[in-house]
């Protein structure tokens, strides 16, 4: 018996768990003795959702301070350009990890990332920065997305690979956290430096941050052990003789196909519209995730003051889903998903309507325990805070707290509803919600630039009642269409 098959066989040997406190222990204890292509993986993802997240909630003040483009059209830039070539990019990018390989494909990614980045940061024309930075730049982070989750399978045991998944979404959120802060960060500083005649804005620097995570992932990728990878079956895949460009060309052409065969089969069936509605419905509550990087930004700006730390305000949300997920999945195992995902539905948009308060109902907080540990502590605000603060970490609190209920399930309904066979088929489609959002939050630099513009009367509590309002699409289809919609969840309960 060879050495793999040994270790195959080892591994799928079921031992009896140990229970009580022991058992649980054991749950987080399950990682030791990882190899380390595993630990790199986490360092991997750490980075380049880092660089990923200080670069998205640089783009839109970017594009309108660097670029001279209006509130519309850097909204439409980000929404309608930007992120849904991220997302189409995203499905092509699995099928050329199975082609030239994990390690491949992440240096390929960043070397991407890498050169787009560089042009954004050194360059203010407008057709060359999109053509020659945001478009590729696209193209680079896309590629990053299934690879991390293809090694993390990989790379992990199946005793593991529970464990492996939770973390990598944890580390997913602690990169939004360490984004946020090191935005508020390079805004608050304002350093000035010139290199060789060049001075970059404040902007520029949030790239070149974001260049700085890129660069170090070289070594980190480097690191990982080609043995790891599966390469017969890579090879099997395409001809032996083709050269890697090649190669990667027909895997392009190949993905695109597959994709298109894909809807084929899956338009005539029943349950595919009835997942397309759900995902269409959730795709209002992620314009509303999506917004805290496209249009939170420049409302900060216009509203608590210039260089307000939003980003300190924004890693709420990512600090609550850290600390909720995991309770939240433990005492809901035996609720059924679409119940789960109405209630977190109603919660998120409940959060989102807090915001279109009158500011005057939250003055008498400021001066509270809360308001100034808020404010002064937290936030490292100076002077008299403002009750849009207060507002806005409660809205981020009980968003994140219906995120906790709903988000987890979104892809767990999508395998229930697919038929027999097709789950993978079904799960594939889960990107849709985030399509959707991203081309709803398109339309925020239209109510930036009607309520809350960057000179005149502003009247941001309209503007949020409108978020608030299309948030609330989310829970109102589900319950208005639950006949249509809902299937039975095996071995749950309503």
């Amino acid at each position: 018996m060879s050495t793999e098959i040994k270790a195959a066989a080892t591994e799928d040997i079921t031992a009896i768990p140990p229970r009580g406190l022991r058992g649980f222990v054991a749950k987080f204890t399950v990682l030791r003795g990882a190899q380390r292509e595993l630990w790199l993986t986490f360092a991997i993802k750490f980075l380049i959702y880092t660089a990923y997240s200080v670069t998205n909630k640089t783009m839109v003040l970017w594009l309108s301070k660097d670029l001279g483009f209006s509130d519309q059209s850097a909204g439409a830039l980000v929404g309608w350009v930007w992120a849904p070539a991220m997302t189409v990019f995203t499905l092509l990018a699995g099928s050329i990890t199975d082609a030239i390989g994990l390690r491949r494909t992440f240096f390929l990614g960043v070397a991407i990332c890498t050169v787009a980045r560089t042009v954004m940061i050194t360059t203010t024309i407008p057709w060359l920065a999109l053509t020659c930075g945001v478009l590729p730049l696209a193209v680079g982070e896309a590629l990053g997305t299934p690879v991390l989750l293809a090694a993390t399978r990989c790379y992990s045991t199946t005793a593991q690979r529970s464990m492996s998944f939770s973390i990598i979404y944890m580390i997913m959120n602690v990169g939004y956290i360490a984004a946020g802060w090191i935005f508020d960060y390079v805004r608050q500083i304002s350093f000035r430096f010139r290199v060789f005649g060049f001075e970059p804005t404040t902007h520029q620097q949030l790239f070149l941050v974001s260049l700085a995570f890129e660069i170090l992932l070289f070594p980190t990728i480097y690191f990982l052990r080609r043995r790891a990878e599966p390469r017969d079956r890579e090879r099997a895949n395409l001809p032996a003789t083709s050269g890697f460009w090649s190669r990667l060309g027909a895997t392009v052409r190949q993905s695109a196909a597959e994709t298109v065969q894909l809807f084929g089969r899956l338009v005539g069936q029943s349950g595919f519209y009835r997942l397309l509605l759900f995902f269409l419905l959730i795709g209002f509550l992620k314009a509303i995730f999506l917004q805290m990087d496209y249009v939170f930004p420049k409302w900060g700006d216009r509203e608590l003051g210039f260089h307000a730390p939003v980003g300190k305000l924004s890693a709420i949300n990512s600090i609550v889903i850290i600390l909720l997920v995991p309770i939240v999945g433990a005492l809901t195992q035996r609720l059924a998903a679409y119940r789960m995902v109405v209630i977190g539905g109603i919660i998120c948009a409940a959060g989102v309507f807090i915001m279109a308060l009158p500011t005057d109902w939250f003055s008498t907080a400021v001066n509270t325990g809360f308001g100034q540990w808020l404010g002064h502590a937290y936030l490292g605000v100076t002077g008299t805070i403002h009750p849009y603060y207060i507002m806005a970490a409660l809205y981020l609190t009980v968003f994140s707290i219906g995120e906790a209920f709903y988000s987890p399930r979104v892809y767990e309904y999508a395998a229930a509803i697919a038929p027999p066979g097709q789950e993978a088929s079904y799960g594939s489609l889960a990107y849709l919600p985030f399509l959707v959002g991203k081309l709803l939050v398109g339309t925020g630099g239209w109510l930036l630039a009607a309520f809350c513009p960057e000179n005149g009367p502003r009247h941001s509590g309209m503007m949020w009642l409108i978020f608030a309002l299309a948030a609330s699409v989310a829970p109102i289809g589900l319950l208005l269409f639950r006949n249509v919609i809902r299937v039975p969840e095996a071995g749950r309960d309503g």
